[in-house]
């Protein structure tokens, strides 16, 4: 593909260029949440290639973990890769307290990989099979909340909205695969489309919330104070990497 560049000058004198490119960048897939054999393996891959871990870009695939392994060790696991020279740039997760410990230190999230490994069959392709029929999708029903959500409180919607019908206090978080609605002030954290739905929104009665998110891309409360509708009735947008915040 033929590199995009745009060279327009921005005045008389212009003092900088845009320019596209195509950029490879590094996918770390984990297997095993043990930073030790981590930083084992990679000092051996190291010594094999030397130049290919200088300062290259990284993504952290946290997502095809096994069930049952502890929490990650977000800025231990960063700092194991920086010192072998890879720098991440982003985490590919779909696990709630990966997800939470990225956005806290500012790092993007990416969706989790659709793809899965699967062996081959030498005889595909020499007899046509009938097309599957695709698996119907799973609807799980609207979680409701009807009391105030206090903080330290987590509550997480797995596959659908999230409701709750009181207010939510600071140092709170709501997490949904799906939409978001507080009856009441929203004054915690609330995380929509934690699996990637980028149609996903949030709706609050009173938006003074400390951080919102909507499929990784997110707001904090310094962003959000500097809005005109802080503190009215809200609903949270996404389109492509820009939240939108519009009146109820």
């Amino acid at each position: 593909m033929p590199t995009m560049s745009q060279t327009e000058p921005l005045d008389q004198d212009p003092v900088f260029q845009l320019k596209g490119s195509m950029l490879a960048i590094t996918v770390l897939e984990l297997a095993q949440n043990n930073l030790d054999a981590l930083d084992r393996q990679l000092a051996a891959k190291v010594a094999q290639a030397p130049n290919f871990f200088s300062n290259t870009p990284l993504v952290l695939a946290l997502d095809k973990l096994p069930d049952g392994q502890g929490p990650i060790d977000l800025p231990g696991l960063m700092r194991v890769c920086r010192h072998h020279g890879l720098r991440t740039l982003a985490i590919r997760a779909n696990r709630i307290e990966d997800i939470a410990a990225a956005i806290a230190i500012d790092l993007p999230v990416l969706p989790p990989s659709g793809a899965r490994e699967r062996a081959v069959d030498p005889n595909e392709g020499l007899e046509k099979k009938k097309p599957e029929k695709p698996p119907e999708p799973v609807v799980k029903p609207t979680k409701i909340i009807t009391s105030p959500v206090r903080g330290g409180q987590q509550v997480y919607a797995q596959g659908g909205d999230l409701v709750v019908i009181s207010s939510v206090s600071p140092g709170a978080e709501l997490l949904a695969d799906g939409n978001i609605h507080v009856y009441g002030p929203m004054r915690g954290r609330a995380l929509a489309g934690i699996k990637g739905d980028t149609k996903a929104r949030i709706f609050c009665q009173q938006l003074s919330a400390e951080l919102i998110s909507i499929a990784g891309q997110y707001k904090v409360s310094e962003d959000l104070r500097r809005d005109p509708l802080w503190g009215a009735g809200v609903q949270v947008s996404l389109s492509g990497d820009v939240l939108n915040i519009i009146r109820l």
